[in-house]
C-alpha cells in the first residue's frame, strides 16, 4: 500500500545563498521576492509543491544573521527559528565553496531543533572548474550528519528533481495539509506588498538602507475590471523620503510601473498603483510598527 507523504520543509541559512530563489525555483511560481541585497525576505513564505503521493509545503525563511541590532532583525531572526523549529525536514542552504560565520551560526540554531537535516549546496554553475566542489562537499559532511548532500543551481534549475526526490523520502506519510490546489498561504495583498518592495530594493540598492516598508492601504477594483492599488512606502527617516520619490517624482514612477508590470504578469490581472512615501521615524526599532507591518 503506498502511503501518501506530507510535511513543512523549512529552507534555512545565512542571508543570501539563494533561499528565495530556490522556494520559486522548485514551486515553479515566483512566491518571494529576489534582489542582491541580503536580508531581502523579512517573512515566512509557504510554497506549495503538489505531486501525485505527496505534498510538499516549503517555508521560505529570513537569512539567520549576526548581530541583530536593531527590531526589524531579532524579528527576522526569531521567524527563521520558529520556521526551523516548526518544520518536519530542514534544508540547510550554503553557496558553494563559501563557509562563513554565519553559516557556522544557521546550522547551530537548525542542528538544535533536532530535526533531519538535508544540505543543499546552491549556486554549483559558478564553480569552476567543477572538481572544486567535492572536497567542499566531503568537508561540509564532517560538519553535521545530514540525510544528504544535494548540489543544485536555483537559478539554472539544475539537479532540483533529485532534489524533490530525497526530500519526498524524508517526508512522513501523512495526509495532505492543504488543499491541492492552493500555491501558498500568503494573501494577493502580502504578495503585492513585496513586489512592489522588491522593486523598490532593486531601484535603490546603493542609496537607501534597510528601513524601507510597504504597507498596502486599499484595493479597489475600478470599471474598467483594474485592480486599483493604493500603497505607502515606509521610510525611517525624512531626509529618504526625497531619495524614494525622485526628481520631479521620476523614480517612484520607475518603481510603480516596474512593479505593476510585474504584478499583470504574475497575478493574471490588471494593475493600477498609487504609491506615496510617508516618514515613520526608526519604524524598524518599534515594535508596534513592526507588527502592524507584519513583519512580528
Amino acid at each position: 500500500m503506498t502511503h501518501f507523504r506530507s510535511g513543512f520543509v523549512a529552507l534555512a541559512g545565512r542571508p543570501n545563498v539563494g533561499k528565495s530563489t530556490l522556494l520559486n525555483a522548485l514551486v515553479g511560481h515566483k512566491l518571494s521576492i529576489v534582489t542582491p541585497r541580503p536580508q531581502t525576505t523579512r517573512h515566512r513564505v509557504i510554497g506549495l509543491v503538489q505531486l501525485p503521493g505527496a505534498q510538499i509545503a516549503f517555508v521560505d525563511t529570513p537569512g539567520l544573521h549576526l548581530g541583530p541590532k536593531r527590531a526589524l532583525n531579532r524579528a527576522m531572526n526569531r521567524a527563521a527559528s520558529a520556521a526551523v523549529g516548526e518544520a518536519d525536514l530542514v534544508i540547510f542552504v550554503v553557496e558553494a565553496l563559501k563557509w562563513t560565520d554565519e553559516d557556522e551560526m544557521a546550522l547551530g540554531r537548525i542542528a538544535s531543533a533536532g530535526h533531519e537535516v538535508i544540505a543543499v549546496v546552491n549556486k554549483v554553475d559558478r564553480v569552476r572548474p567543477r572538481e572544486r566542489l567535492l572536497p567542499y562537499m566531503e568537508k561540509l559532511a564532517t560538519r553535521h550528519t545530514f540525510r544528504a548532500i544535494v548540489p543544485v543551481s536555483a537559478t539554472k534549475g539544475d539537479n532540483l528533481e533529485d532534489l524533490q526526490r530525497v526530500i519526498v523520502a524524508a517526508l512522513p506519510a501523512a495526509e495532505a495539509m492543504f488543499p491541492l490546489d492552493q500555491l501558498t498561504d500568503r494573501s494577493d495583498s502580502f504578495r503585492i506588498a513585496e513586489i512592489i518592495r522588491e522593486k523598490l530594493t532593486l531601484e535603490l540598492v546603493e542609496e537607501l538602507p534597510y528601513g524601507v516598508a510597504v504597507e498596502i492601504e486599499q484595493i479597489a477594483v475600478e470599471e474598467d475590471g483594474r485592480k486599483a492599488v493604493s500603497a505607502v512606502i515606509w521610510v525611517d527617516r525624512a531626509g529618504q523620503k526625497p531619495i524614494v520619490i525622485g526628481a520631479a517624482g521620476a523614480r517612484l514612477k520607475r518603481i510603480g510601473r516596474a512593479a505593476r508590470l510585474e504584478l499583470n504578469r504574475l497575478l493574471g490581472e490588471r494593475f493600477h498603483l498609487t504609491l506615496w512615501v510617508k516618514v515613520r521615524e526608526d519604524w524598524a526599532d518599534d515594535a508596534r510598527a513592526l507588527q502592524q507591518l507584519g513583519v512580528e
